[in-house]
């Protein structure tokens, strides 16, 4: 089964993540707050109660900010860095 703590922690710990979990002062992940950020807003964390090994929550992001611009930024960088995108040599 998924433990949702440990779901919590890890996503707490995310980097580009949010946590936005609060349902005593009604905060959840929303639209209207994840817009013009870099961060993805996630929240309402719950284990799903048809399968054991699988949790439910809320995600929020703005895509034109981050799903277009910031992730293919992000992946050229993890390219450079691991070493599977070198500049190409002049022949």
């Amino acid at each position: 089964p998924v433990d949702v703590a440990a779901a919590r922690k890890a996503l707490e710990e995310a980097p580009g993540v949010k946590l936005v979990d609060d349902v005593d002062n009604m905060k959840y992940p929303m639209p209207l707050t994840a817009s013009g950020q870099y961060d993805v807003e996630v929240g309402r964390l719950r284990q799903n109660i048809a399968f054991d090994n699988a949790l439910e929550f809320f995600v929020c992001g703005d895509q034109l900010l981050r799903g277009a611009a910031l992730n293919a930024v992000l992946v050229a960088e993890a390219m450079v860095e691991n070493g599977s995108l070198r500049a190409k040599k002049a022949t």
